[in-house]
């Protein structure tokens, strides 16, 4: 699974992961394996979630916040780069979030979807589509970096942060 392999090759190659601290779902399986290869991992996550049992226990660290916004500017503030994974409407609130703080130059990290099985080609033709109609500019797409393999993904993101 994908989503296994993209935790073994942080914990592999030492990079620290920060998430929403969920056990559950495809970042719970991330947060797995990067735990089971050495890796670290910090989890935000808010108290209502964490009250429902689907914190992971068995994280490096785990932040314990009051609501979403909290959240994803703790995650925003915490990390280097952002990388999404298949997901539903929270994945992908959290990953145009990112987008639009880019784009309003508030971040400079690099934007990366692990796109699994073409999972996000539709998705990114709707981005290219706002692009030809002039609500996004050319160099906002630029910045996000769309591999179907978790060592590939890695690779451009690591290669794209150090330019």
């Amino acid at each position: 699974m994908a989503a296994e392999a993209f935790g073994r090759e942080l914990a592999m190659r030492n990079i620290a992961l920060v998430y929403g601290g969920g056990r559950v779902g495809l970042m719970g399986a991330v947060a797995d394996a990067a735990l089971a290869g050495g890796g670290h991992v910090t989890g935000v996550i808010p108290e209502f979630l964490r009250e429902r049992e689907v914190a992971h226990e068995s994280l490096s660290e785990c932040i314990v916040v009051d609501d979403l916004f909290e959240r994803k500017s703790l995650m925003i503030e915490r990390s280097d780069a952002f990388v999404a994974l298949p997901g539903g409407i929270g994945t992908l609130d959290e990953i145009l979030e990112v987008i639009a703080w880019r784009q309003l130059r508030q971040l400079g990290q690099t934007i990366g979807l692990l796109n699994v099985a073409g999972f996000f080609d539709r998705w990114f033709e709707l981005l290219e589509h706002l692009t030809e109609e002039g609500f996004v500019g050319e160099e906002e797409l630029a910045h996000i970096i769309v591999r179907s393999q978790p060592c590939l993904l890695l690779d451009a993101l690591m290669e794209s942060s150090s330019t």
